[in-house]
């Protein structure tokens, strides 16, 4: 499997929570169209990495971080880059489904018309239909997109979360363990979907889910104790670990 080129280019990060030292000196680099899966133990620093790459830790006020977080040659930290114009080009799926307390259909409308990424009317529907078709739920909810979102399913509110972020047409897309809360049935199309998304998109997911990170990850990034330990392709990383840590957490030794 060849490596794509660097999408995200992660240079010295180093995180705080007020005095605690979250993240330790993080060098990593994420590839374009892949996806790259974060394991590692509870409490590790794989949430807090992943919100680095769209500087949602701005949000938390003992947050302090130094280092590079450079997309596409820029360092989204820099002092002149805006933290609103970031989280559009990188998009964030949480772990527990959060629609809008709104119509299906303007919970994917809502973000693109604000940003007027497009007009109301015949554009919009268009965008909705063709984002809700890209997160695989188009034919569930053609039929109620006036009904609320938040009347759906889990697994289909998810998709509808995933949909959502779609629309603002971002680079790259977080997910913050997306199966965590769903049934079997609905983890397996999520974990379909991340694997067709990653044709547009470069994705970066956290899971606990050991057997998820072996199906659906290119490149998997080992963390303990806001460390990186260990970062490789999926395949290595899971038959062949060159840390002894990585093949103990693995093999349930820890964690």
């Amino acid at each position: 499997m060849g490596k794509n080129k660097t999408k995200i280019d992660v240079k010295d990060l180093n995180l705080w929570y007020g005095e605690k030292h979250a993240l330790h000196n993080l060098n990593i680099d994420i590839y374009e169209n892949q996806i790259t899966a974060l394991i590692g133990p509870s409490g590790c620093g794989k949430s807090t990495f992943l919100r680095c790459l769209n500087r949602m830790n701005d949000l938390v006020s003992s947050a302090r971080v130094e280092g590079k977080v450079v997309i596409d040659e820029k360092n989204i930290y820099d002092k002149d880059v805006d933290e609103v114009s970031v989280r559009k080009r990188v998009g964030m799926v949480f772990q527990q489904p959060n629609p809008f307390p709104k119509s299906i259909y303007e919970n994917v409308a809502y973000a693109p018309l604000k940003h007027g990424l497009v007009k109301k009317g015949k554009e919009c529907d268009e965008l909705v239909e063709k984002s809700l078709k890209s997160a695989g739920i188009w034919e569930e909810v053609k039929d109620i997109l006036r009904e609320p979102g938040t009347g759906l399913s889990g697994g289909q509110q998810q998709r509808l979360c995933i949909a959502r972020t779609i629309a603002v047409q971002p680079d790259i897309i977080l997910m913050d363990e997306p199966t965590s809360a769903l049934d079997p049935i609905s983890t397996e199309k999520i974990e379909a979907l991340m694997l067709e998304l990653k044709k547009d998109y470069t994705i970066v997911t956290v899971t606990h889910n050991m057997q998820q990170a072996a199906r659906v990850a290119d490149m998997t990034a080992f963390f303990h104790l806001g460390d990186l330990i260990e970062y490789d392709e999926t395949e290595k990383i899971f038959i062949n670990p060159k840390e002894k840590k990585t093949e103990d957490y693995i093999t349930g030794r820890f964690g």
